[in-house]
């Protein structure tokens, strides 16, 4: 089995675990399994996978922990599900970089399309760091797409993969007006139906990061209330 296509799940009721990783294998994934939080960590950090599955609720650390340790270290889709429901829990979660949020009870059929969505984003933008792409450059913020490096007042600013295509997706498009659906469709590749807190998250996070000098007023994203976003120049 090639090493890209290794899933580790993270989930301590068993019969769920066993039953999403049968669908996984019979869609040609090589899956791991672990109950325990802490233990689930540590084989995320020290092997090599390509996606993980977290439940939120674990014994040892908590799905929350492991995203926000794995996530400073290694740079692979990351799936949150969870009984949980709150809006709350969501926020937090995309927040701490995960990439997706799944609520509990959902099909099996729709986690294996959403591991093959977001392993092929990873994917394609593997392939297209290999292209040389022209630098971005707009009253003090510098994007390099080839090297996927992020220069605020020349000091370096790190993001994760969602933030970075989703920052470079705006910025090659000035004064375009976008909607938060059609956000979603364009850096997630799926359907935008219960996941608009993904791009609002996100949109909180790279403001964050490049409105250094008054976040309460944007100078770079602006929100056209009603209507979307856009990156101004």
């Amino acid at each position: 089995m090639d090493e890209r296509k290794r899933i580790l799940i993270v989930e301590d009721e068993e019969a769920i675990a066993e039953l999403e990783r049968d669908y996984l294998e019979l869609s040609g994934f090589s899956v791991d399994l672990e109950s325990d939080g802490g233990k689930g960590l540590a084989r995320a950090l020290k092997e090599d996978y390509a996606l993980l599955i977290l439940d939120l609720m674990l014994p040892g650390k908590d799905g929350f922990e492991i995203c926000g340790e794995v996530r400073e270290r290694k740079d692979i889709p990351i799936i949150l599900v969870s009984a949980r429901k709150d809006d709350i829990d969501k926020i937090r979660g995309l927040g701490l970089g995960a990439d997706d949020y799944m609520t509990k009870p959902f099909s099996a059929s729709e986690l294996v399309a959403r591991v093959k969505a977001h392993l092929a984003r990873y994917e394609r933008l593997l392939g297209s760091s290999r292209t040389e792409i022209p630098i971005l450059e707009i009253r003090g913020i510098k994007i390099d797409s080839t090297a996927r490096r992020v220069f605020v007042n020349g000091k370096e600013v790190p993001f994760t993969a969602r933030e970075f295509d989703l920052l470079y997706f705006l910025a090659s498009h000035p004064n375009h007006v976008y909607s938060k659906e059609e956000l979603f469709k364009e850096i997630w590749k799926m359907d935008s139906v219960g996941d608009i807190a993904t791009v609002t998250v996100h949109i909180k996070k790279l403001r964050e990061k490049i409105e250094i000098d008054n976040l309460s007023k944007p100078q770079y994203i602006e929100t056209i209330w009603g209507v979307g976003y856009r990156f101004k120049v």
